[in-house]
């Protein structure tokens, strides 16, 4: 064969191929999380939040990465990680448990979408246009706070209904305990017929200070507000409240079953389940403008009945009827178990957890229903959304 056809033949057939096409390196999508506090705090929701993401098809390490920018408590902090997470490219920002990363996410970009996991009214601290159409490049889940303080402030006034002064706990660094959000908690107090005291710290040092100024105002009862320093501290003031005998409603489950009397407080479990669903549709082209901003309706009580006998406080029926499920509480072993959390059956003074159940909204305190004796030994019991 000559040279010319032999390069013709080649030619030819090399035209007659088809293309094959070789499939392009899609860029795993990379998930940014601003969180005020510390991993301790932040850890053990991650699997409510992989559960949900793994409800839209995507799993850490498999399709989808995860950024984390922490404050560790020091909130003016989150400003410089939330630009620091814009300049990484990530695809979507995930602001959890309070106000001010989510108000730092939303000053660093208006490109990069935002889900917020959060107590509060994001409408009235400007993160949205209206929970129906937030509008802009920020959704979420919200839940009003300002409704379950006043319902943990009224639970704690019918646990301690003789006194005069309730003191509430807050960190001044966050922005969510504005002059006009302790005014209104004043306003609810004053129509239980007493007075709120304001205790603030920001850092472990204030702490055992607020104490003791609770003690010198003769505040024989407090509230502690709902914060991520609060969380990382909680052995602490768990330990505080027990030694200066201080009946104390907290905002997360940890600390009844850490041995503090109460929680009344939404399932943070749901909540953030409901946030990778949000960050899953939007990964996969839905814009969050058109994601309503969801509220939680399914709530949780917990009291620890050990603390409460401790205290020498009678738990109120009318309180009690919460709960359709009692189990007996154990005394604190050596190792260290959770009062009033033991696994033993019987009793009606055992540790209670209200179980949530979504509901919609009521004036009063729920009525129970049955519950199989087989569960652990928590209170289980239907709840609301609070009204003040």
């Amino acid at each position: 064969m000559r040279r010319r056809e032999f390069i013709t033949l080649i030619g030819g057939t090399a035209a007659a191929w088809p293309l094959v096409a070789h499939p392009q390196q899609v860029a795993t999508p990379v998930v940014g999380f601003l969180y005020s506090s510390t991993t301790d705090s932040f850890r053990e929701f991650m699997t409510a939040f992989n559960t949900g993401l793994a409800e839209t098809g995507y799993v850490e390490g498999r399709n989808v990465a995860f950024e984390y920018r922490l404050a560790e408590d020091h909130f003016e902090r989150l400003p410089a990680l939330a630009d620091d997470l814009v300049r990484h490219r990530v695809g979507v920002i995930v602001t959890a448990a309070n106000v001010p990363p989510a108000l730092a996410a939303k000053a660093a970009t208006q490109a990069v979408p935002i889900v917020f996991m959060m107590g509060g009214d994001p409408v009235e601290i400007g993160l949205v246009a209206s929970l129906a159409r937030p509008g802009g490049n920020v959704t979420g889940i919200t839940v009003l706070s300002g409704e379950v303080t006043q319902k943990r402030l009224a639970l704690l006034h019918e646990l301690v209904p003789t006194t005069a002064v309730i003191a509430y706990l807050v960190n001044p660094a966050n922005t969510a305990f504005s002059e006009a959000w302790l005014k209104e908690q004043a306003e609810a107090a004053n129509r239980l017929g007493v007075r709120l005291l304001i205790l603030n710290a920001s850092s472990p040092s204030d702490i055992e200070g607020a104490f003791a100024t609770l003690v010198e105002q003769q505040a024989v009862a407090l509230l502690v507000g709902a914060d991520t320093f609060f969380v990382g501290r909680r052995d602490e003031l768990v330990a505080l409240a027990a030694r200066y005998r201080i009946p104390t409603s907290y905002f997360r489950r940890e600390f009844a079953e850490a041995g503090g009397l109460i929680s009344y407080a939404a399932t943070a479990v749901e909540a953030f389940r409901q946030t990778g669903v949000y960050v899953g549709r939007i990964l996969k082209g839905e814009n969050p403008r058109d994601l309503p901003v969801e509220q939680s309706t399914k709530f949780e009580l917990i009291i620890n009945m050990k603390t409460a006998k401790a205290l020498g406080l009678t738990i109120p029926p009318g309180v009690l009827s919460i709960a359709d499920e009692q189990r007996a509480a154990s005394p604190l072993s050596a190792g260290g178990r959770t009062p009033g959390l033991d696994r033993r059956g019987g009793g009606a003074k055992g540790s209670a957890l209200a179980e949530s159940q979504s509901h919609r909204p009521r004036t009063r305190l729920p009525t129970s229903s049955s519950s199989d004796a087989s569960e652990p030994p928590l209170h289980a019991a239907r709840s609301t959304r609070p009204r003040p």
